[in-house]
């Protein structure tokens, strides 16, 4: 617990992390968190993740410490770990709870009385209000959708009244209620919060980002849209420093080029006049030695010069993260406007003998249009989906696709994680042979040893973005299926994600709750469904 003299805080001090193979990920962060809500930003692999386990004390660092003046708090999914587990198990309050209920019967003991915890039923109610989850002790978890269990762990990180709570990827599992949900209780939060997020419209939320990048841990104070504006003119000013370092030397280089040919020709001349004999040899001498003094000054001094511009150009450079960028080309579909897509008519559709969660589902889609189809959780989204997949037969109506397509989703589920990224692709897209289908993957920056890693080895983002390289590699198919596409993604592959979908002539079908993702797709139609009552 914080001192009365301390303000609640969290500092790190030369902290280090590396894999157990011996890659660095986090090298050296100084950094300090005060009382105030710190956006955590970054590409995948940056350590983002990391930073967060080790600050919770769920990792040992490699190097430097962690130094907590605070309480922390670690949103966890609840999940069910027995069947008809309550959320008063799950968050291991039935005990409290039914302590205060033999109270309430008066049949408790003097121990019962004496740990009672009066104030738990309205702290539970209060915090699961909080987390915008319309449950009580009493309901079964294993009916909660994962987006509800992940509101079920946020009441109990609020129960625990921290002064810092840690939020990785808060949103992923959150429909469009859950999310604006949690941007209002994070908007009222009056304590610290660190938040990992690729969400936008969350991560305007925050008092400060935090960018972490193979240069180190930098703040910035605002939210989102302050960071990216004040990034913006840091680098511009990087980039001018470097262009100006580097005509610097190249100035240096050429007037010692000019000093060296006078130089060479004063020599030259020299000689040839001693060729002809008209001066003494003592002179001859005199000249020569001069010569070569001042060609060694020059040569001295040059070096010095070159040097100079050398370094100045080595610190501008270091100021700037040398990243190969991301390129998202597509290849034209050659969709024709009058071509239909999918057919969906009269579907009733669900899971074994429960009720359907889909009744009278239609779907028409002819040319290049791009549809999203929105909805609560559980509503129907991914089932629709999954109909479309051909992974659900419809009790009643049809189903028809006219046309290939390929799925990109949140879990990367076409990939074969046994297998390498390169032979995934290779595997899904045969007609490309080995070099044409690491140049595919160089592109989504899997280049040379990177592009051999097997796909169970990799991140959630890495994952995703092998997935994406594979769907969109050679010649897309004229039908995708988004879900949830940009869950794990950090915030440069989402913008080049959604600058590569923008030129794609097919159709598109995107189940997402990420609305800035959305409209930058520029979606034609929504299908707006409804969770069963």
């Amino acid at each position: 617990m914080p001192s009365l003299t301390t303000p609640a805080s969290i500092a790190l001090a030369n902290l280090s992390w590396s894999t157990p193979e011996g890659r660095p990920v986090l090298s050296g962060l100084d950094l300090a968190f005060p009382l105030e809500r710190t956006g955590i930003v970054g590409r995948n692999g940056c350590g983002k993740t990391t930073l967060l386990r080790l600050i919770a004390g769920d990792l040992a660092s490699t190097g430097g410490a962690v130094v907590r003046h605070a309480t922390i708090a670690t949103l966890r999914q609840i999940v069910a770990r027995t069947p008809g587990e309550t959320l008063a198990q799950a968050l291991d309050l039935a005990e409290p709870l039914d302590r205060l209920a033999r109270a309430e019967a008066g049949s408790a003991t003097a121990e019962d009385l004496a740990e009672a915890d009066w104030t738990l039923p309205s702290r539970l109610e209060a915090a699961l209000a909080a987390a915008g989850l319309d449950a009580d002790a009493q309901t079964q978890v294993e009916r909660l959708s994962g987006g509800q269990q992940t509101r079920a762990g946020l009441a109990a990180a609020i129960l625990a009244d921290p002064d810092f709570l840690l939020l990785d990827e808060p949103t992923n599992n959150l429909d469009a209620q859950g999310r604006s949900a949690l941007a209002a209780f994070l908007r009222g939060w009056r304590k610290g919060a660190l938040v990992v997020s690729h969400d936008r419209a969350l991560l305007e939320e925050m008092d400060a980002i935090v960018e972490l990048t193979s240069l180190g841990a930098t703040r910035y104070g605002g939210p989102y849209s302050a960071y990216r504006q004040q990034k913006a003119l840091e680098l511009a000013a990087a980039q001018a420093q470097r262009d100006h370092a580097e005509q610097a030397l190249r100035t240096v280089r050429q007037d010692v080029q000019t000093v060296r040919e006078r130089q060479d020709r004063r020599d030259s001349a020299g000689v040839r006049k001693a060729r002809k004999g008209d001066s003494p040899k003592i002179l001859l001498g005199a000249r020569k030695q001069r010569a070569e003094a001042t060609s060694g000054l020059n040569a001295r001094k040059a070096e010095r010069l070159e040097g100079e511009a050398q370094a100045r150009l080595s610190e501008a450079r270091g100021k700037l993260e040398v990243i190969e960028p991301l390129i998202v080309d597509v290849a034209p579909t050659g969709l024709a406007p009058s071509r239909r897509v999918l057919e969906i008519a009269g579907v009733v559709a669900g899971y074994g003998t429960n009720p359907a969660v889909l009744d009278d589902f239609n779907l028409m889609i002819t040319g290049p249009e791009r549809v999203a189809i929105t909805g609560p959780n559980g509503a129907g989204k991914s089932t629709a989906l999954a109909l479309i997949r051909g992974l659900l037969a419809p009790r009643a109506g049809s189903v028809r696709v006219h046309v290939p397509f390929a799925t990109l989703d949140q879990h990367a589920s076409l990939l074969d994680p046994a297998q390498s990224i390169v032979a995934n692709l290779r595997r899904l897209k045969p007609d490309l042979d080995d070099n044409a289908a690491r140049a595919a993957l160089a592109r989504f920056r899997f280049r040379g040893a990177a592009a051999d890693a097997a796909v169970g080895t990799l991140s959630g983002g890495q994952a995703v973005r092998a997935a994406l390289a594979c769907v969109l590699a050679g010649t897309p198919p004229p039908l995708l299926l988004l879900d949830e596409p940009t869950n794990h993604l950090d915030l440069e592959t989402i913008a080049a994600l959604e600058t590569g979908l923008a030129a794609y002539d097919g159709a598109l079908v995107v189940v997402s709750h990420d609305e800035t993702f959305l409209e930058a797709l520029g979606i034609t139609r929504r299908m707006a469904l409804e969770k069963a009552s």
